[in-house]
């Protein structure tokens, strides 16, 4: 053990550690060695969340390591930030990341266990209650398990490690974190189910936080955790330039067709059960089950937890959310106008509620980041027309909430080819969820104006831009279905020399030279 980082001798005494306890490099007695308390409870819970300090395993965690992991194991070690946020939809493996970080930590980067802190802050009002919830626990930390500074400690090359679960939940988070990182020298890992009071706090934070966006399972990771099999991404870090060249959308479907099998097998399971870690570890559970479990964990608790304060403390209400959610997986993949959803609120709930409040609410489930709102193209002085696209995150929360289950891989398909045109719809969404969840990427949906086409997504890269249009059927007509990609590709003002068709399978074929055959099957592997 580091002679900076030494804890006292007895953790749970209230008497002064003896003088050779304490931090070695100490030149005085600073206050913080007169051993702050926290109330009985607090000290109880927060020990109990770190049974490392006490050389004590933490919880039995999955062998499986998401993506989001190296990403996050980076920021803390060597990001040009102090904070690094991994924010996600509810059960996706946040929370996980952070206890397998801190045991991989510990057992194999030799981490002293008394440098890491990890406070859970998910509706336990010891902690919230708390006066200044941030600074009062930290002072404790180094008073109580520390035995000396953060700043002594660093000092010492022994920097401290927080991990904050959910700290969002807190009223003044941002201010207190950034007060922390301005000065103290710590490393901080900050994991929460809400992007608008996450991004609430980005103010207070500017400069100094970096952001990890996580949602359900790649194909590559159920290819990975169901099957064994290890898929390589295409797609390099900070690379979205590749996008704007032609040759790596064919790379894309070559990439696809070198790994057929396993990438077959997993879009399968995937199309069956959809992304949630929870619902493809469990294979031997049935769907009926864990669509329950995902209705309870996943949207019940995002809309009564996460959602329901609204501005002012005023409460939101929860009838309302849960019908805007439903009607937002009935027209996911599509851009359904506003009076859709107000005539259909209207007839289910039998209540004039007016567009600027459902929008809200859309919004809303947006910041729980159910969903995403994909936003019409907007080009120099055009002024933006039309609805936004929803794309849901996970078709298999989709059919949990709506009871109705939609196959998307080819033999499921031809098994129920009356819900051909749902599942097409289901493909367009899964593909606007991917594509939007790539960092630093714009997408933007190009809506029917006058004499031009839809089109079902526009990637932009500084002042270039892909179409991109979904027709998830077997057979592609290469004229008609490609209609507005052309339309698209030829006005000189887009800045698009090529576009991309999204397809069922690999057997589709265009004349045209501007245009690249991919696979849905194929795109999830860009990630």
């Amino acid at each position: 053990m580091s002679a900076g980082c030494k804890p006292s001798r007895d953790l749970a005494t209230t008497s002064r550690p003896p003088r050779k306890e304490r931090c070695a490099f100490a030149k005085h007695d600073p206050d913080v060695f007169d051993l702050r308390r926290l109330p009985q409870p607090v000290d109880e819970l927060i020990r109990r969340m770190n049974p490392w300090w006490q050389g004590k395993p933490g919880k039995v965690l999955p062998a499986f390591r998401r993506w989001a992991f190296a990403k996050a194991e980076k920021g803390l070690l060597e990001g040009l930030t102090p904070i690094t946020v991994v924010r996600g939809p509810r059960q996706v493996g946040k929370s996980t990341i952070q206890d397998q970080l801190i045991n991989h930590f510990i057992e194999e980067k030799g981490i002293n266990p008394t440098c890491i802190l990890k406070v859970q802050f998910d509706e336990l009002d010891q902690l919230t209650n708390l006066d200044l919830p941030l600074q009062t626990i930290a002072s404790w930390f180094e008073s109580r398990i520390l035995g000396c500074t953060f700043n002594e400690a660093a000092h010492a090359g022994k920097p401290v490690y927080l991990f904050l679960d959910e700290v969002q939940n807190l009223p003044d988070w941002a201010p207190e974190l950034k007060n922390l990182v301005d000065t103290i020298t710590v490393r901080v890992l900050v994991t929460g189910s809400s992007a608008l009071r996450i991004e609430a706090g980005r103010d207070s934070l500017a400069g100094r936080i970096s952001t990890v966006e996580l949602g359900p399972l790649l194909l590559r990771e159920v290819a990975s955790l169901a099957l064994g099999a290890n898929i390589e991404p295409l797609l390099p870090n900070n690379g979205i330039e590749a996008l704007t060249r032609k040759e790596t959308w064919s790379q894309l479907q070559s990439h696809g067709l070198a790994h057929a099998r396993a990438r077959d097998l997993a879009f399968a399971r995937w199309s069956l059960r959809g992304g949630y870690p929870r619902a493809q570890e469990r294979g031997d559970v049935a769907w009926p089950q864990v669509a329950d479990d995902l209705i309870e964990t996943v949207v019940n608790r995002a809309i009564q937890h996460d959602l329901r304060q609204g501005e002012s403390g005023r409460k939101r209400d929860e009838t309302l959310l849960k019908e805007v959610f439903r009607l937002a997986c009935r027209y996911t993949g599509q851009s359904p106008g506003q009076m859709v959803f107000v005539d259909d609120i209207k007839s289910s709930l039998g209540a004039n509620i007016g567009w600027q409040r459902i929008s809200a609410y859309l919004r809303f489930l947006e910041s729980a980041m159910l969903l995403r709102l994909i936003q019409p193209l907007e080009l120099r002085l055009k002024r933006k027309r039309g609805a936004p696209k929803i794309c849901v995150c996970d078709h298999g929360l989709r059919a949990a909430w709506l009871q109705e289950v939609v196959p998307l891989d080819a033999a499921g398909l031809e098994q129920a080819p009356h819900l051909c045109d749902i599942a097409g719809r289901i493909a367009e969404s899964a593909a606007g969820y991917f594509l939007s969840g790539i960092p630093h990427l714009d997408v933007a949906h190009s809506p029917a104006r006058g004499s031009e086409r839809e089109v079902d997504f526009v990637l932009t890269v500084g002042d270039r831009r892909v179409p991109i249009e979904i027709k998830y059927q077997k057979r592609i007509d290469g004229h008609n279905d490609t209609r507005g990609l052309r339309a698209f590709i030829e006005k000189s003002a887009y800045n698009a020399p090529f576009g991309v068709l999204v397809t069922l399978d690999d057997n589709a074929r265009v004349d045209d030279p501007r245009i690249v055959c991919v696979s849905l099957s194929s795109l999830l592997l860009l990630r």
